[in-house]
């Protein structure tokens, strides 16, 4: 099942069964917002701080990825979350009242696919009949514990990217229909010494263009056996990074189509997000809600997301360091096209 030095292959091809993804009001008037199950129009979501709605933001969509299953919480073996929070407490307190067994990851906004991996390695090889995997930000509590809380009103450089609040969760299971998770490519930790909190694109760009190659090599696949390749949130700025990159790399992006979750979720021309979108639910949610429902209808058949995270925290900021990055890569295809 090891395929090369750093992927795998899902032989047995385990399926997303349930999915679902929840946003914010902001989110709601983004082009993408026919593609989600949840757009709530109160940030707080009844809650009584922003930390606290985004808890229940994952456990929302989790909850509503197993109903949709058609299971309930008792039949899924193992749930593997994570998000921005210190100490990943909006996962950990939503598994206190899931009560789902926990594996707790930190990837930053790769946790998306971190999870879809895991949770994917483990259902292939027979370690879970059922496995849930799940994510979240809010665009709130990530202001307030990575740069100036949003009551401050900071003025931001063209470069700062846009916290997605919301939240995507999937079950995978071999039972089922659903999209098949056919293989996956862990990335590498990259860090090109950028220290600026403002400018995850650039500091994420190198990590994405580095597994995308990583998975080509052990894969020995070349980018047209996609229709789409898609990085998680490198926004306007990182994407022309990538872009320019992968040129210098001589991956062959011609052949497919290349596009950016955090340019896609939020229209640019009514929208204030510098740059573009980031946070744990950027991804997740265009993944779980836009590009499943293409592939679901037949307009794609293979995609590859490539889901980037910046792993600072305020401590290592503060402390002068540099931000180093990482991408993990999953591929997605249509039951019929495997």
């Amino acid at each position: 099942m090891l395929k090369g030095h750093q992927s795998w292959i899902f032989e047995n091809k385990p399926k997303i069964v349930g999915r679902a993804t929840i946003v914010g009001p902001f989110e709601g008037d983004g082009p993408l917002a026919k593609d989600f199950d949840i757009i709530h129009s109160d940030l707080y979501l009844g809650q009584e701080s922003w930390e606290k709605a985004e808890k229940t933001l994952i456990e929302e969509s989790a909850n509503l990825a197993v109903k949709k299953a058609g299971l309930t919480k008792e039949q899924v073996q193992f749930y593997f979350g994570g998000d921005l929070m210190n100490q990943i407490i909006s996962s950990s307190f939503a598994a206190r009242s899931l009560n789902i067994p926990f594996l707790g990851l930190f990837g930053a906004c790769s946790t998306s696919m971190e999870s879809l991996a895991l949770a994917s390695l483990t259902v292939n090889h027979g370690g879970a009949k059922y496995a849930l995997a799940g994510t979240c930000s809010h665009n709130a509590s990530a202001e307030k514990q990575f740069r100036y809380p949003t009551e401050y009103g900071s003025q931001k450089p063209p470069t700062a990217q846009y916290t997605v609040t919301g939240s995507g969760a999937a079950v995978v299971s071999l039972e089922g229909e659903g999209p098949a998770v056919t293989s996956a490519t862990i990335g590498r930790v990259i860090d090109m010494g950028i220290s600026d909190p403002f400018n995850m694109g650039a500091a994420m760009a190198p990590a994405a263009v580095d597994t995308i190659q990583a998975h080509f090599r052990d894969m020995r696949i070349d980018p047209s056996y996609y229709d789409l390749i898609v990085t998680g949130d490198l926004a306007k700025v990182g994407y022309d990074i990538a872009k320019t990159l992968l040129k210098e790399h001589r991956i062959p992006m011609e052949g497919t189509i290349y596009k950016d979750c955090g340019m896609m979720i939020y229209d640019y021309s009514k929208q204030q997000v510098q740059a573009g979108a980031s946070g744990c639910a950027c991804s997740a949610v265009v993944t779980y809600g836009h590009l499943l429902n293409q592939l679901e209808r037949g307009e794609l058949n293979r995609i590859l997301v490539v889901a980037t995270g910046a792993l600072l925290s305020p401590l290592s900021f503060q402390q002068g360091e540099t931000i180093p990055c990482i991408a993990h890569a999953v591929s997605i295809e249509n039951t019929q096209a495997t």
